[in-house]
């Protein structure tokens, strides 16, 4: 077995509580190295079409990768994947912290679970041995409260605890997972997953280090990101993801009352900055990271405390501009509801903002709302909505659903105002202006996901001398932002692979090129010094491929076509507002780039299907059988 795995998954049956380890062949994890590509491996050869995503068949994967819990920065992440109960389709979630890395110390590189305890129950892996524990006493509580009591009940605070909320186990369909109550699965609602399955948390203890192959050759690479990384100039860390409030709504996309605007009056109230200079109180990190770009915040007077850490980019946006509120303080309040439930922060705002504007048009009155007057700008809505989304009470019976399920129940044309793509609520960037997510959002295996590749202003920075970040896959044009042509679908679909693979290494996107320090070739360098593997950058950028490949057989054998890579029909209206107001997607012009970029994958045109030549070429003929 090559360095840098265990070479052992641990296997969970919760309807018959047998608990398994199953040896990994080494080519196995060299044609998928770890993440959702290995994830998917399992899944495609486990789970038969239309398996219930709330039934005992669908595969809960929890999977590491061959670099998790080594010292170099941003090399923390894991994968938890499923099929998703809001998608019907490929459900996929990374997360940083200090779970993956803890899993990794306890012997095991992944989990699988499948069945559905008929009690609550949590799994307990402490060194190389696991066993399933009783959980009734944590069913029902506000997740900080859960780890509290876990940490106490096993007795040691040093336990990594991955958890589902209430929201998860009142089965909200964007229900999200948690580690150490900072870090998210956000999407997909795979914490719904876990609430059906009546898996409450995972809780983790190891304590073995990591065996590399060339330990000088790993330092050598440690040591040059430590050269060309300077925390005290980087963004991420002065601000946080929270930084881009002010400079989205500078560039007329920062997406406001529901992707109606794209500026918002209120942005410099709930910036980073203004976060900075105000409530925060300090910089939280994930394992082994230097670039602590993590919020810590405290509002004494609203209750908030920095137990779980502070709002990200994708919170405030999504709870505050697109809902109309601009009140810093109450946005932090927010932040902590959705992480004590345990929701997404990204679709619970976007239904919120649906709801607001149905109200708004009269497709929902106060009948329907119990009372409620749904007004964008109101903090008093968006705190109350957040607790009645978590328990499923009310009007959150009906949002639980997400935008796309409860437009269809309200009828009367409420789809219009659903901003989602499969099913998943659209994430706080706007496509109108970075034309490059329009292909992101549309052809996502998982729904509307902004982290399928770099974002439209790195590829303006590329450059015919090959100085940028991107030069190592051949990009060496600059290509505009609101290009959606020819350049732009190649750009796209070339730093998409280094996209997928991050995920299979579980390296962050804040550390790796073209946002972060560390360049593709050094971390090449690294997989190599670690595995003892004669690997290229071409052999990995293949499993980012091949995991593309493999989760879009997963959504074809689930009855996606072609008709599903379509994007809200608002898209295609003008921005009312702000530095890009009237622009807007033309039909036509996505329509050639999804028929280009089709081509460029691989993909059948009317099928969506990946073809028996691409499948040949990746090594995945197997999954036609």
């Amino acid at each position: 077995m090559s360095k840098g795995y265990n070479g052992k998954i641990l296997r969970v049956d919760l309807s018959s509580r047998e608990i398994r380890v199953e040896d990994v062949e080494e080519g196995v994890y060299r044609r998928y190295l770890g993440g959702g590509s290995l994830s998917l491996y399992y899944m495609l050869r486990e789970m038969k079409p239309g398996t219930d995503p709330f039934g005992p068949d669908n595969l809960l994967c929890l999977m590491t990768s061959p670099t998790n819990g080594l010292p170099l920065s941003g090399l923390n992440r894991y994968t938890a994947a499923a099929k998703s109960p809001l998608t019907m389709g490929f459900g996929e979630s990374e997360a940083g912290g200090w779970w993956g890395p803890e899993l990794k110390a306890a012997g095991f590189d992944g989990v699988i679970v499948r069945g559905v305890s008929p009690q609550p129950v949590y799994l307990w892996i402490n060194d190389g041995k696991a066993e399933l524990r009783d959980a009734t006493q944590y069913w029902g509580k506000l997740a900080d409260e859960v780890q509290d009591g876990l940490e106490a009940e096993v007795g040691d605070k040093r336990v990594r605890t991955l958890q589902t909320g209430i929201a998860g186990e009142k089965l909200v369909s964007y229900a999200a997972m948690v580690n150490q109550l900072k870090h998210y699965h956000g999407r997909c609602g795979l914490g719904a997953v876990m609430g059906a399955k009546k898996l409450k948390a995972v809780v983790v203890r190891g304590r073995s280090k990591p065996d590399i192959a060339d330990p000088e050759g790993a330092k050598a690479v440690l040591r040059w990101f430590q050269d060309h990384y300077d925390r005290a100039t980087d963004p991420r860390h002065l601000w946080g993801t929270a930084g881009i409030v002010s400079s989205l709504d500078r560039d007329g996309i920062l997406p406001t009352r529901n992707f109606r605007e794209g500026s918002f009056e209120l942005a410099r109230e709930i910036s980073g900055q203004t976060m900075g200079n105000t409530i925060l109180t300090g910089r939280g990190t994930c394992y082994a990271c230097a670039v602590a770009c993590k919020r810590q915040v405290e509002v004494p007077e609203l209750g908030v405390t920095d137990k779980i850490g502070g709002p990200e980019y994708e919170t405030l946006a999504a709870t505050g501009s697109m809902t109309g509120v601009g009140d810093l303080k109450q946005l932090a309040l927010a932040n902590q509801l959705l992480g004590q439930y345990v929701l997404d922060s990204i679709s619970t705002g976007v239904v919120i903002a649906f709801a607001m504007e149905c109200y708004e048009k009269g497709l929902l009155t106060k009948e329907d709302t119990g009372g409620l007057e749904l007004r964008f700008g109101d903090e008093k809505v968006v705190i109350e909505l957040i607790h009645r989304i978590g328990r499923r009470e009310g009007i959150g019976d009906l949002l639980a659903e997400g935008v796309m399920r409860a437009a269809a129940k309200i009828g009367k044309g409420a789809d219009r105002f659903a901003m989602h793509t499969k099913g998943q609520e659209l994430p706080m960037h706007e496509p109108r202006g970075k034309r490059g997510l329009a292909l992101a959002y549309a052809t996502s295996s998982i729904g509307a996901d902004h982290m399928k590749a770099p974002h439209d202003p790195f590829f303006e920075s590329l450059d015919a001398e090959g100085h940028s970040s991107l030069a190592s896959l051949g990009l060496l044009e600059p290509v505009d932002r609101l290009d959606l042509g020819p350049a732009k679908v190649r750009a796209y679909h070339y730093s998409q692979k280094v996209w997928s693979l991050y995920d299979s290494v579980g390296m962050c996107k804040f550390v790796g090129v073209p946002i972060g320090a560390l360049a593709v070739n050094k971390l090449v360098e690294y997989v190599q010094a670690v595995t003892g593997w004669n690997a290229s950058l071409w052999e990995l950028l293949k499993v980012a491929e091949r995991s593309e490949a493999m989760a879009r057989l997963f959504n074809c054998r689930e009855g996606f076509t072609p008709a599903d890579d379509i994007l809200p029909e608002r898209m295609f209206e003008g921005l009312e507002n702000g530095a890009l107001q009237g622009k807007a997607i033309d039909h036509e012009e996505l329509r050639q780039a999804l028929r280009m970029y089709y081509e460029m994958q691989g993909w059948d045109q009317q099928t969506g299907r990946p073809t028996p030549t691409k499948l040949a070429e990746l090594g995945l003929s197997w999954t036609e059988t």
